[in-house]
């Protein structure tokens, strides 16, 4: 097992809600270090899977380093049959359906929820899976500082594709600097994929691509997963600390 490391703060973590673009009430996790100033934000994208139990530990966990943290609920307009399903097969069914000025535009939302509500001037995101192919879009919007893309989808899936979802390679070349994770047994990131990224940002020596060759998909963030890899999630938890300015 291996989780993200806590740091020295103690922390509580709650739920809130903000109010996306579209005017819908969107349900965060909030975490935030008891006793000290955050020395930074940080908007967490789950995986397909959303906001759970999973999610408000790692939000947790990650404000013990010092950041406030805001974690959105990439579902919340979905219908209930959707939203409430515990196999992830509903939600990947309906991806097509979802509109990147919407779900960019909660993670712009969630940053300006942690500078108005906890003060923070800088702001970053991260995500897992899914949320770090979103993570990779919301790297080019200008609103985060650093971002950190677990495992995300570099091309979408021809079964995802829709008229508003669009693939994170026609924007990467546009964003801040940013550490993207990849395993290189992930069927989802294939090497040629991964290579494409690679020529974007070929001419950007502030963004960086980490393979961990024997890893498939999700093996750092969720360690029940039989594809958990505990010293490569160390690893890559101990860069993505580096990368925010933690360590």
């Amino acid at each position: 097992m291996s989780e993200l490391i806590e740091g020295p703060q103690a922390a509580i973590v709650a739920r809130a809600a903000i109010t996306g673009i579209d005017g819908a009430t969107v349900e965060v996790i909030h975490a935030t270090p008891t006793g000290v100033a955050p020395s930074a934000g940080i908007v967490v994208h789950p995986d397909v899977m959303g906001i759970r139990p999973l999610f408000d530990d790692l939000c947790r966990r990650i404000a013990t380093h010092g950041f406030a943290v805001a974690s959105p609920e990439p579902f919340a307009r979905a219908p209930a049959e959707v939203f409430g399903a515990t196999d992830p097969s509903a939600r990947l069914a309906t991806l097509s359906t979802l509109d990147d000025a919407v779900q960019v535009g909660d993670l712009v939302a969630a940053a300006d929820f942690l500078t108005e509500r906890d003060g923070v001037a800088t702001t970053h995101v991260l995500g897992f899976c899914m949320g770090g192919m979103q993570t990779l879009k919301a790297a080019a919007s200008g609103r985060f500082a650093r971002a950190v893309a677990f495992y995300g989808m570099i091309r979408i899936p021809d079964a995802w594709q829709g008229e508003r979802f669009d693939a994170p390679l026609g924007t990467v070349a546009d964003v801040c600097p940013t550490l993207a994770i990849f395993g290189g047994a992930d069927a989802f990131t294939p090497a040629d994929d991964i290579a494409g990224l690679r020529a974007v940002w070929r001419d950007r020596p502030d963004c960086e691509i980490v393979v961990y060759p024997d890893a498939e998909h999700g093996f750092v963030h969720a360690p029940e997963r039989p594809a958990h890899r505990p010293d490569d999630a160390a690893d890559a938890w101990r860069r993505t600390l580096a990368w925010l300015g933690t360590a």
